[in-house]
């Protein structure tokens, strides 16, 4: 990945990102597998308390939740720094999100084949803020196949929105989708006001 300078703006040495999505699409995992230090996690057991609350279908097994945060790090070199913020994916923690997001350089609204719908109000966030981001398609195992072009569509992006498969738990995976979103915030525009420096 070429982080040099660009004709229209140079890349900050603090670089935020956020992992974004439904819940249980693979946020913590996501941050976890690229994170070259222990993440941080923000992680409560659910309990039944919770089920008349939060809708678990399709991830009825998932025994805990992210009530505010995970955050990891990785060293891309001597002098840039990249910051994942993975936010909470229940709506009751959504409240969370201004903070989050505020001077992040892009956000990876990371989707679950089975549960697309679950990634708009992640979509409509970025796309109310002005935030680049890009579409990150977690190869859940026994997820039928879509292509690209059925989710394009079936999320209403533009075309210039990136779309990439990949595999939360893998860290090669995770850089992978990482560099695209980087890449695609370089095309999009000026540095982000209030950017980490």
């Amino acid at each position: 990945m070429d982080f040099g300078r660009s004709d229209r703006w140079r890349l900050p040495t603090a670089i935020k990102i956020l992992i974004a999505g439904g819940f249980g699409v693979g946020k913590t995992t996501m941050v976890g597998a690229v994170s070259e230090t222990r993440p941080l996690r923000t992680e409560e057991a659910l309990t039944h308390v919770g089920t008349h609350i939060d809708d678990l279908s399709g991830v009825e097994s998932k025994p805990t939740t992210t009530v505010a945060m995970d955050f990891g790090r990785i060293t891309i070199r001597d002098d840039y720094m990249l910051y994942l913020f993975g936010t909470p994916g229940q709506e009751r923690f959504w409240f969370v999100w201004d903070e989050l997001a505020m001077g992040a350089l892009g956000a990876v609204v990371l989707a679950d084949t089975r549960r697309l719908a679950d990634s708009f109000p992640a979509i409509d966030y970025f796309e109310r803020r002005e935030t680049p981001f890009v579409v990150a398609l977690n190869c859940f195992d026994g997820a039928r196949t879509v292509t690209v072009g059925d989710v394009r569509q079936a999320l209403e992006l533009e075309p210039e929105i990136p779309i990439v498969r990949c595999d939360a738990r893998k860290r090669a995976s995770g850089r992978e989708v990482l560099i695209t979103l980087v890449e695609h915030a370089m095309r999009s525009g000026p540095t982000p006001v209030g950017t980490m420096s």
